[in-house]
């Protein structure tokens, strides 16, 4: 518990002169607004030592000066990965030798927390600009155009993928109780890699990629996935189609094929997963699926379409009709990437 604020010397002194005048500690503390226990704790010390003032509270001094704090803190706002080893270096460099956790706990009471740094696709200058411009561009578009897009992107799902961080609750002595343990196999047992698509109107076709995708691949997979999907959420004329800048979805002749279909294309900018809210769908389904507990890859496809399909339209809507937000982070850390 820190400490509290000391009342100033004259608030000291209204109240002993109220005492003196016969004012009891109830009607003081209403007067000044002070707590009772507080109004007692002066009184009995006027009556113990004749006194007011403040007397010099106790504790050890700082080991680190202001000076040194602010040096510190300068340090970490610049380079946030600075060890704790290296800011105690420095300040011995500067006169002072403290400990590696005075130097945690120096950084903690003035707001800072040791956290393992977040894993972000690499930003170059020309990715930065293009999600600026994106950003801008479509800051102030209205929801029902958010509405007319068919979101599409590619996943991989492991057979023990979210399942190898399951909690539990034990005793002490049952670490190895096989109710308490998650069985795991090499390379995560094998995975599968989807394509899928959703609208607001809901999830669309998922589709199994088997072997290796390349630009002849994509274009089957359009063309028996995407334009069924469309029909099937009814997404009606001047609907937009959202993909990625693979290669394969740049490639001429898939760009030809899209002309060909009369399927308007967004343009987007590169290495930005967070402004495609599918990415918030894939990890709704693996959390699906990993409560299912798949055994083996055949299971894993069937369980992966049964809850891709049972993903409600409203979980889809929410994160199309709240889009803008992801816009505004952008805008708002620099066009670099953001929580989404």
């Amino acid at each position: 518990m820190g400490k509290t604020k000391e009342l100033s010397q004259d608030l000291r002194v209204r109240i002993v002169d109220l005492h003196k005048a016969g004012m009891g500690y109830k009607k003081i503390s209403k007067v000044l607004d002070v707590k009772v226990t507080t109004i007692g704790a002066i009184i009995r010390k006027f009556k113990e030592y004749n006194m007011t003032i403040n007397r010099p509270r106790p504790g050890a001094p700082k080991k680190i000066s202001p000076r040194g704090v602010a040096m510190m803190l300068r340090t970490v706002r610049n380079r946030p990965a600075t060890t704790r080893q290296e800011l105690a270096n420095d300040l011995k460099a500067a006169g002072t030798t403290v400990c590696k956790e005075t130097i945690g706990n120096t950084l903690r009471n003035n707001g800072f927390t040791s956290c393992s740094a977040r894993k972000v696709p690499l930003l170059k200058g020309a990715h930065v600009e293009a999600r600026l411009k994106y950003a801008n561009d479509h800051l102030k578009d209205e929801p029902s155009y958010w509405e007319k897009v068919l979101w599409s992107d590619e996943t991989k799902i492991e057979l023990f993928g979210l399942n190898s961080t399951r909690h539990v609750w034990r005793k002490k002595n049952a670490v190895y109780d096989p109710k308490n343990t998650v069985p795991t196999v090499k390379h995560g047992g094998g995975s599968i890699m989807f394509w899928g698509c959703f609208s607001a109107k809901g999830t669309g076709l998922l589709h199994r990629i088997t072997g290796k995708m390349d630009g002849a691949m994509y274009r089957t997979i359009l063309r028996d996935n995407l334009l069924p999907s469309a029909r099937d959420l009814k997404m009606g004329r001047g609907w937009v189609f959202q993909h990625d800048n693979d290669p394969k979805h740049t490639a001429k002749a898939t760009k030809d094929w899209l002309k060909k279909n009369h399927i308007k294309v967004m343009e987007w900018p590169s290495q930005s997963p967070d402004l495609n809210p599918i990415e918030n769908l894939w990890r709704e389904l693996k959390v699906r699926v990993a409560k299912r507990q798949p055994t083996n890859l055949r299971d894993l496809e069937r369980i992966c379409k049964e809850e891709w399909a049972k993903i409600p339209p409203g979980v889809c809507a929410k994160l199309v009709v709240n889009y803008n937000k992801r816009l505004t982070a952008v805008l708002a850390n620099k066009s670099f990437a953001t929580k989404y």
